[in-house]
């Protein structure tokens, strides 16, 4: 990703970044921005009217199939729809085959991350395997490069070994991302527990099941000093629980997964099992309280929560699909739709996540020149159709298919180089000016509008 396509100007947009929001033209050259002005006639334009232009959106939670999952997905093609999404940056899960508990993990998943076409930072494993059983060597994480580290799935279910945990990762800089789910109050759980899952005769897994764990990592956030972030969370307790103690002056930082701004535990009604998920759809008061948590600032970061599968996976009766959505393609159309701010969602989407994986602070990482030109242009108003068969990602299987979505990426710069351009990906191997562009709807590349042998 080091080459660029040349100087470029976006010409007419409206820019929102940590600086605030302004009318104004961005010029990139040499894989950072510079002032517009000072580029000559040369420069590739690209046409932002009407739409917002934006530091490149960064995703904490993605599942990146490699390795040990390139049935589901790779890298490469996790790295496309990544930049049809307008992410620049995605974290990589560690819950991979083999899992990402050493140093040469870190370093294999590394060299695979080379053919995604965004940046892919390496989230490590908090335990030996992610088996929740003894510490990962956390000390050779941080020493690799690892800022992350989490179990994912449930989380650390042993309050000791959290608490030492969280007590080793304190002077190594690490953050533990915990998923806050009590595993024998969930137990056999299919849904969230309420009327829909009495409805549809399914095991619900209240929402007790996640606020328990958050009151209980929170006493040990305090009790150690460590610094932890919340993974997906999904319901209003949730959010209020962890938006006072961030208010008190805790370490800690949340993020909640895009589906939980838009679907409830009444989606599931047809028994679709795209939109089982972990945690599961909640009511639609914990859906407007996602809304709201957000808007506010108690949610630090809105995630995909990337879940790609293969269709035999999820084409099971419901209590034996595999849960999870993909995402990457969607995500920000889906926010977008639930009605936040434009602004209120680039800051939970673009530099805080940034922040919060120690990649910059928000204001050096603005458009202004000298930054790194990651960049996103977005349509806020043009709706399209979700369809998995039009992504690039592998996974079939997405949680919105066939729903009609609001804001389209209509361009992507990866450190100053076009990734996507009019909404399609560039075909990086070629020079810009080839005019080469992926078709997402017939996975080929195309130019004039032709199909390429």
């Amino acid at each position: 990703m080091s080459e660029t396509n040349g100087p470029l100007v976006i010409r007419g947009g409206t820019v929102i970044d940590a600086h605030g929001t302004r009318k104004g033209d961005v010029g990139i050259a040499n894989g950072v921005i510079v002032d517009a002005g000072e580029l000559d006639a040369s420069a590739t334009e690209i046409d932002a009217t009407g739409c917002i232009v934006s530091t490149g959106l960064v995703d904490m939670h993605a599942h990146l199939g490699e390795p040990g999952d390139e049935a589901a997905e790779t890298m490469a093609s996790a790295g496309q729809a990544a930049v049809l999404g307008g992410f620049t940056t995605v974290l990589a899960m560690p819950n991979t085959l083999p899992p990402v508990d050493t140093a040469a993990v870190v370093e294999h998943v590394r060299a695979l991350s080379k053919a995604a076409l965004c940046t892919v930072e390496v989230a490590g494993t908090v335990t030996v395997g992610a088996e929740g059983d003894r510490l990962a060597p956390l000390g050779e994480l941080a020493a690799a490069g690892v800022r992350f580290v989490t179990d994912c799935g449930t989380g650390i279910q042993d309050p000791l070994l959290l608490r030492r945990a969280l007590e080793y990762s304190k002077p190594l800089g690490l953050t533990i991302a915990q998923a806050a789910n009590c595993e024998r109050l969930a137990a056999g759980a299919q849904m969230h527990e309420g009327e829909w899952s009495s409805k549809l005769g399914l095991a619900g897994a209240p929402a007790e099941a996640e606020e328990i764990n958050v009151l209980r990592d929170l006493s040990l956030v305090r009790l150690t000093g460590g610094r932890l972030h919340f993974q997906t969370l999904s319901t209003a307790g949730s959010f209020a629980i962890v938006g006072a103690a961030a208010h008190s002056g805790v370490a800690v930082s949340a993020e909640v997964a895009s589906h939980h701004l838009q679907l409830c535990d009444a989606d599931l009604a047809g028994y679709d099992t795209t939109r089982k998920l972990t945690p599961p759809l909640r009511a639609a008061s914990d859906v407007a309280a996602a809304v709201r948590a957000v808007a506010g600032g108690q949610i630090d970061a809105v995630v995909t929560d990337h879940t790609p599968h293969t269709t035999d996976r999820k084409e099971r009766t419901f209590d034996h699909a595999e849960p999870g959505s993909v995402g990457l393609e969607t995500a920000l159309a889906v926010a977008l739709s639930s009605g936040i701010e434009p602004a209120d969602l680039l800051r939970a989407m673009s530099w805080r996540p940034a922040e919060l994986l120690g990649l910059g602070d928000p204001l050096t990482r603005g458009l202004q020149p000298g930054a790194v030109a990651d960049v996103v242009v977005i349509d806020p108003t043009e709706p399209f159709v979700a369809a998995a068969a039009a992504m690039a990602t592998r996974g079939t299987n997405s949680a919105f298919e066939g729903l009609e979505l609001t804001g389209r990426v209509r361009a992507t710069v990866v450190h100053g180089r076009i990734v996507v351009r009019d909404a399609m990906l560039f075909d990086t191997a070629t020079r810009f000016d080839t005019e080469t562009l992926f078709d997402t709807a017939t996975h080929s590349l195309t130019a004039s509008g032709k199909v390429m042998a």
